[in-house]
């Protein structure tokens, strides 16, 4: 087995949208049939998709968009997102496009009109209607506001994996908790206009999807560069970040940077998607490119107007780090479910290492010290989880050095199978560990006793 791990790690200096994401991880390897098919599925009617080819800032990169039919404007990206439009005029003049209502999505708010698409990748969802009309319709026909009990029936209903409706899931529920906070509302009331349009639900669903495919369940992002000033959305001119963004960014721990750029570059889609995938905020000392997929945003601004999406290995020494953070907290008044539980949820959530001890607490009460070894870049997340799993109110931290040695992940041939062991260097030598789950596994498939076949595999890697 390899020593090194994947991960994603997503370079956000000109922000992060939905289709920016999507068009990322097409060029880095995500394969468009399964998205289509995967699309395809979804019971939504009035849009189809293309994957193409555009030019941003002398770079290649991937395109992808989503064409709404003409009879299903779930909303008007120009005049949400920064245009004062003059609904006498005639649309035509400004929209220089090979399809007349060709909806760039996604908050993608600032369209790029100086271009045409080569449509190499035109997949019709089957909704082929005559595109040859003009953008002089009325813009106070009926919205579709759809909510969070209408989107998981979307997102259930269709042929995507468990996997991608999990996190296409998971990133709804973080921009609909966002939206709540902004109207003072519940996430289950909040029926929100952007997040319920066609093309932004299909963004979403493409966003996991392809994240899905790719099979990369580790992501780094370090940062999301925002621009600023104000920008126009459905309930006025708002402030950059706008509130579901600031909102997503503050609950979720997503570190942010204001950059001199006019105008938004980070959307609500865009920041949630980041929010749902992060595992790491921090890029490790070391690490190698494997592969970049670049996505191209649909504005033209003095940044490079890309999202670039590297597929990067991390060596195991890499990865484990001379300074760990030590969390701590007492507790007397909490389950022995409670806490067996939150001890899962803390080691699956990227914890280094978790354990109770008992303590006597004030008045007399026996309770436990709760300990948590992390990275720093998890600190925020596993605090998060300590609060809402526990009673307690308060949690110590504290910086710790460490001595690590060096360390591998091997794959050895026994008479049992292969095994998967650790090989640590000392000053005497090598230490050949077999892992746990080598044996375990071993153990399941022959029957044998775990000491037994612990006993054999030493003896052979001696």
């Amino acid at each position: 087995m390899n020593s090194e791990k994947q991960a994603l790690y997503f370079e956000c200096y000109s922000g992060i949208s939905g289709d920016m994401t999507v068009a990322a991880l097409l060029d880095l390897g995500a394969d468009p049939e399964v998205l289509q098919t995967a699309l395809d599925s979804l019971p939504l009617e009035g849009f189809r998709t293309e994957i193409t080819r555009k030019n941003k800032s002398g770079i290649d990169a991937c395109d992808f968009n989503v064409i709404l039919d003409h009879e299903n404007h779930d909303h008007d990206m120009e005049y949400l997102h920064g245009h004062e439009l003059d609904h006498d005029h005639d649309h035509d003049h400004h929209h220089d496009h090979d399809h007349d209502h060709h909806h760039d999505h996604d908050h993608d708010h600032d369209h790029d009109h100086d271009h045409h698409h080569d449509h190499d990748h035109d997949h019709d969802h089957d909704h082929d209607h005559d595109h040859d009309h003009h953008h002089d319709h009325d813009h106070g026909h009926h919205h579709e506001h759809r909510g969070m009990p209408e989107i998981r029936g979307i997102i259930e209903g269709s042929a995507l994996t468990a996997g991608a409706k999990a996190l296409a899931l998971r990133i709804f529920e973080i921009l609909a908790a966002a939206e709540a906070k902004a109207h003072a509302v519940p996430a289950e009331q909040v029926h929100f206009h952007e997040v319920g349009a066609v093309d932004s639900i299909v963004d979403i669903a493409a966003a996991a999807v392809c994240l899905d495919n790719l099979g990369i369940s580790e992501a780094v992002v370090p940062v999301l560069c925002e621009g600023q000033g104000t920008v126009r959305c459905q309930h006025g001119i708002l402030p950059v970040p706008v509130p579901a963004v600031a909102n997503i960014c503050a609950a979720e721990g997503l570190n942010l940077s204001i950059t001199q750029v006019k105008g938004e570059l980070v959307t609500p889609t865009g920041a949630a998607i980041a929010a749902a995938v992060r595992t790491m905020d921090t890029l490790p000392e070391h690490f190698s490119i494997r592969k970049t997929g670049i996505g191209a945003g649909k504005r033209q601004y003095e940044c490079p107007g890309i999202l670039r999406i590297h597929l990067i290995e991390i060596p195991e020494s890499a990865e484990k780090g001379t300074e760990i953070i030590k969390l701590e907290t007492n507790v007397d008044d909490c389950s022995g479910e409670a806490l067996g539980y939150v001890l899962e949820l803390l080691m699956q959530e990227g914890a280094r290492d978790v354990h109770y001890t008992p303590v006597f607490m004030k008045k007399n009460r026996p309770g436990w010290m709760l300990s948590v070894l992390c990275d720093e870049d998890r600190v925020q997340r596993l605090e998060q989880l300590i609060f809402a799993n526990t009673t307690t109110i308060g949690i110590r931290r504290c910086r710790m050095q460490r001595t690590v040695l060096e360390r591998t992940l091997q794959v050895r041939e026994t008479s049992l199978g292969s095994v998967q062991v650790k090989i640590c260097r000392t000053a005497d030598g090598l230490q050949i560990s077999p892992e746990y789950e080598s044996l375990a596994e071993i153990c399941r498939r022959t029957g044998m006793g775990f000491e037994t076949v612990r006993r054999t595999v030493e003896g052979e890697l001696k």
